[in-house]
């Protein structure tokens, strides 16, 4: 095998590729990534048995061949060679790649390809669809903060994904909660496209996917079955197995009754919970809210008694209400609402609340409260 590419090309593939492969890995097979050089076109593979991902990369192929090597390393060597490098790669009998660029040479020991697990995109009664890179990108971003990470509830551990779809429109939704709080976010889109049930993506794949996505490929085509999802961006392919389980039912836990309204600056909101709760503890930053007519008050109190305590102008005529919160949850959902102004809803002083932006908006958030 003997190939040559330009860093700026294979390391960006690099980059894409070396975040999904394991550090503590049981095979040493994982650890690496497989190099396939054929046609004048590179395909570069990794996986971690749960998520994979393979790109291709048009260069220079002298000979054919394949081989596999440690992800971390080729990653390091790359990114400390001159960006203007261009890069040669043999290897002869697939055991030893040697790298070249201009007065550097690295040997490195490979393993060979027949020890890669093979990687699937073949899917069996799917669906497809194509939507804007955009579009998904801005609904995970908004969603992902809420996934939960304890093991016990797996079938929290990631996004809850579906489509329903009428006559002329069809409403992409992804939903996030650990049971304390809740996010969901919509969007619509002028073609109708069949239905697919919910489906649950991994917390590790949405992380990966945006990361991705933030790229700004214009569209993606997204391949579902019922234990595997697969993303086509541009020259690379990232597939997932779904998270097994019954994700629950996110529409019975949005608040039907909550009829007293605030209204308030996002921003004067954020920066004064952010300020009340410096002093709050820190495996429970909990802070109270007293709402009184056209005023909200903010307060925190810590294990030593020390106190803070700050008044917000708003907009509000609703019943006197005392309730306490994680800061730290109000403050991620303050971070990804947009609008100038937001509105609160509110029951009483023991029911979870929404949070969404003043004018109607595809972005619910719903919090539960705690005691202060």
């Amino acid at each position: 095998m003997k190939f040559i590419v330009a860093k700026s090309d294979i390391f960006k593939t690099l980059s894409h590729l070396q975040s999904i492969v394991s550090k503590k890995n049981t095979l040493p097979i994982l650890s690496n990534i497989l190099i396939e050089a054929e046609n004048n076109t590179l395909t570069l593979s990794a996986t971690d048995m749960d998520i994979s991902i393979k790109e291709t990369i048009t260069c220079n192929i002298i000979d054919i061949g394949s081989t596999t090597l440690n992800a971390q390393m080729i990653f390091d060597i790359i990114k400390k060679l001159p960006d203007t490098s261009e890069i040669e790669f043999i290897s002869n009998d697939g055991k030893i790649l040697t790298i070249r660029s201009n007065v550097s040479k690295f040997s490195l020991s490979c393993l060979p390809k027949d020890e890669f697990p093979l990687i699937e995109t073949k899917t069996n009664n799917s669906k497809k669809i194509t939507v804007k890179a955009q579009t998904i990108f801005n609904l995970i971003n908004k969603t992902k903060f809420a996934i939960s990470n304890e093991e016990t509830r797996y079938f929290l551990n990631g996004l809850y994904f579906n489509i329903s779809s009428n006559e002329n429109t069809s409403n992409l939704t992804f939903v996030g909660t650990d049971g304390h709080r809740l996010a969901t976010s919509s969007a619509l889109l002028d073609i109708s496209i069949d239905e697919i049930p919910g489906v649950i993506i991994p917390k590790k794949t949405i992380n990966e996917l945006s990361k991705l996505l933030s790229e700004n490929y214009e569209n993606i085509e997204i391949d579902i079955s019922s234990n595997k999802i697969i993303f086509y961006i541009d020259k690379l392919i990232l597939i997932s197995k779904l998270i097994d389980g019954n994700f629950p039912d996110y529409t019975r836990v949005i608040p039907k009754n909550n009829k007293n309204d605030l209204i308030i600056s996002r921003e004067n909101l954020l920066s004064a919970v952010d300020r009340v709760s410096t002093i709050a503890n820190e495996k429970s930053p909990s802070i109270k809210f007293k709402l009184l007519e056209n005023l909200i008050n903010l307060s925190s109190v810590n294990n030593e008694n020390s106190t803070a305590t700050e008044d917000i102008m708003a907009n509000y005529d609703g019943n006197e209400i005392e309730i306490g919160f994680n800061s730290r949850y109000v403050m991620d959902i303050l971070d990804n609402l947009e609008s100038k102004e937001i509105k609160i809803s509110f029951n009483d002083n023991s029911n979870p609340i929404i949070i969404q932006e003043k004018i109607e908006s595809d972005n619910i958030y719903v919090l539960m409260p705690m005691r202060v």
